[in-house]
């Protein structure tokens, strides 16, 4: 009897060494937008400022799955205060007693009563995620309540909570790499890409 490997589709189209300059992730052409070197160093910055803000203060950071899993690996290398992190992710569902959409947040196991809470986002464009967890959380009667992303789209952004903490504000471009995907591919990359053609950074 012998045993044939089972390899997804996606895995055969996934190339992710072009020299690092180009990323191909199924029928799109990627190009460097921004390195990895600045990326750290605009993390360090931001946990630098971040232990001035909350030093001495009972802090929970937030992450949101899946795509601010490495950004929230990497602050928290950097990150030195004591503090709790948790990892959520943003369902929605048909009410059976309603007909619109109700929103809950899944994996919260932390309390976040009186605690000071960072939310931690890959990247913020629209905001609309961002402006129902920020809803949500805030029922739980947090301390205070703020957002920090490593990308943030101010062309697109829609909602009414500004992030406090933004690591590159970006044009309306569609970006990848770094924990962002496309088609749930391209999130294990240590820089950040934008389509090919759309100019640089």
């Amino acid at each position: 009897m012998s045993f044939k490997p089972i390899i997804g589709t996606k895995i055969l189209l996934l190339h992710l060494k072009l020299d690092d300059k180009v990323l191909q992730l199924n029928d799109k052409t990627f190009e460097i937008f921004i390195q990895k070197e600045k990326i750290q160093q605009e993390i360090s910055a931001l946990a630098a400022r971040l232990e001035r803000d909350y030093a001495g203060k009972d802090l929970v950071f937030i992450a949101v799955l899946n795509g601010a899993f490495m950004f929230a690996a990497d602050l928290m290398k950097s990150f030195s205060l004591p503090c709790e992190i948790t990892f959520v992710k943003m369902s929605s569902y048909q009410g059976m007693h309603s007909s619109g959409r109700v929103d809950e947040v899944i994996g919260l196991t932390t309390s976040v009563k009186d605690k000071h809470v960072v939310i931690l986002e890959d990247i913020v464009d629209t905001g609309i995620t961002m402006e129902k967890l920020f809803t949500l959380l805030s029922v739980e009667k947090p301390a205070s309540l703020e957002i920090a992303t490593l990308l943030f789209k101010p062309e697109a952004f829609k909602g009414t909570h500004t992030p406090t903490y933004i690591g590159f504000s970006i044009p309306n471009k569609f970006v990848v790499g770094y924990g962002l995907d496309y088609d749930e591919l391209g999130r294990n990359t240590e820089h950040i890409y934008q389509l090919k053609g759309e100019g640089s950074h």
